[in-house]
């Protein structure tokens, strides 16, 4: 197979390393906006690098993996469909919902398929704790609690243009809740603050949140994220049911230093970033999408999901802001 990759950054190198190493992949064409930058990587890799998109295009592709910047998602994901190339694009889909819900139509109106990268459903953790839940082990669920703690903030330039700490970082939660649970949210109450760096505030954004959220089967869920968790890079799940319960995340690396005089287990170097904790969960991720670019399953994730994704986080985003509870179906209402 040949596979395009579109953005050469961090995790556009790293993905282009994992395809070299799946099996039935045999080239690999890369491209980006910085040309200079594309034929590095390609030099590195000993890849190829595309003279333009138009013409990777030209000269054939099985599939395309999108890693450019978010405000280009939604563009790249329609000349991929253009072109009736199966694609893969990181999250989000696009900057906005009415990009979004563009993508969207235009998938489910064709036949090509296109999986958005929510990396956590590949992740042996949370893939353990859904079959628990499924298979009845953790009785009915009362409380789930889920965060995503950064251990250090991302460069300034990167918040007016992120989304939003629910958009950019909690809508993996969002998404991994939905899935793992099988249950839709029906309404958020959340909250944000500033304490760190003012270019959160500057650009309109909270570097520390928290979202109270109620599923339509009255399960509740909390959710928070931050920018600044100094212990190490943290990210984890509880799913608590009346039998039982489970702990995504509670490794020996989990940044989680025991207050308790009697607590001794063994702990290595914390995780310090999402791509070092979620290492595996990418490559199986992409190894699912040449499963679907050779037609042998379907997208495990499409953009429909990543859209109900997005107007949870759009409603916590929203609550955030009133201070008011808001419900999710209003935001597919407005958005519609």
């Amino acid at each position: 197979m040949k596979i395009g990759l579109i953005g050469t950054g961090r995790i556009g190198a790293f993905h282009a390393e994992t395809l070299k190493s799946l099996p039935g992949v045999d080239r690999i064409v890369v491209a980006d906006a910085d040309a200079a930058r594309a034929r590095v990587l390609a030099d590195t890799l000993g890849t190829e690098a595309a003279e333009s998109l138009p013409r990777m295009y030209e000269e054939g592709l099985d599939g395309v993996v999108i890693t450019a910047a978010t405000s280009a998602h939604a563009e790249l994901i329609h000349q991929a469909l253009d072109a009736e190339v199966p694609v893969f694009c990181e999250k989000p889909v696009a900057l906005d919902v009415a990009g979004t819900l563009d993508v969207v139509k235009r998938s489910n109106a064709g036949s090509v398929p296109v999986q958005i990268g929510f990396q956590r459903r590949f992740d042996r953790g949370y893939r353990a704790a859904r079959e628990a839940l499924l298979s009845g082990d953790l009785g009915w669920i009362h409380t789930l609690r889920a965060c995503t703690s950064d251990q250090s903030p991302p460069p300034a330039a990167f918040i007016p243009s992120s989304g939003g700490l629910f958009r950019d970082c909690s809508i993996h939660d969002f998404d991994i809740l939905r899935w793992l649970t099988g249950r839709e949210i029906v309404s958020v109450y959340a909250q944000g603050a500033n304490r760190g760096d003012p270019c959160f505030t500057d650009g309109d954004d909270v570097d520390t949140c928290a979202a109270l959220l109620r599923f339509d089967d009255d399960t509740l869920a909390t959710v928070t994220a931050t920018r600044y968790n100094g212990a190490g890079h943290d990210v984890r799940l509880e799913v608590c049911g009346s039998k039982g319960a489970r702990i995504v995340g509670l490794d020996d690396r989990a940044p989680l230093p025991s207050a308790e005089p009697r607590v001794s287990w063994r702990q290595s170097a914390p995780y310090t970033t999402f791509m070092e904790r979620f290492r595996d969960a990418y490559i199986t991720e992409l190894g699912a999408f040449v499963d679907v670019a050779a037609g042998r399953t379907e997208s495990p994730c499409s953009p429909a999901e990543a859209l109900e994704a997005l107007y949870v986080a759009e409603a916590c985003d929203r609550s955030r802001r009133t201070g008011e509870p808001v419900r999710v179906a209003d935001v597919r209402t407005a958005a519609e």
